[in-house]
């Protein structure tokens, strides 16, 4: 029998649906994008670019270009070990990391992020909004779509 001490049961079983459902749908990105990325990263927690390159079947050129990088920054260990390097390879491989399974694949997500306009951040690319020092734009409008918001 049902108390006031005690939650309702219809009650309390739409609260216990929803707690195991919430969390994960708003953190699932976040810990797959962590997940997905420490998978090109060495011992020391750097991104290795040239596990990037193969996985995406680019040249390191390629791979800064697309990060908004200098092909030098790349080329020199020293370089590719510094904190913007490492930050706009992070960046992107973050974004490929939430849209590829919509996406349909790696190769599809970064085909996206590379020519796909966004009409809300005035019809730029992922890339562009990265080169540029807005990532944090791209992942603003994806957890919007992710919480079930218009594109």
């Amino acid at each position: 029998m049902w108390t006031m001490a005690q939650p309702h049961p219809k009650t309390a079983a739409a609260g216990a649906r929803k707690a195991r459902t919430a969390p994960s749908a708003l953190h699932a990105p976040d810990l797959a994008g962590t997940t997905y990325v420490a998978r090109f990263m060495d011992k020391a927690g750097l991104v290795e670019v040239e596990k990037v390159a193969q996985a995406f079947r680019m040249s390191r050129g390629q791979i800064a270009q697309t990060a908004g990088l200098g092909l030098a920054t790349l080329s020199k260990a020293a370089r590719r070990a510094a904190p913007r390097a490492q930050a706009r390879v992070t960046e992107l491989l973050e974004i490929i990391a939430r849209v590829r399974d919509w996406a349909g694949g790696e190769a599809q997500a970064m085909a996206w992020y590379r020519a796909q306009p966004i009409p809300a951040l005035d019809g730029r690319t992922a890339e562009a909004l990265v080169k540029s020092g807005r990532a944090g734009a791209v992942r603003e409008y994806l957890d919007h779509l992710a919480l079930g918001g218009f594109a």
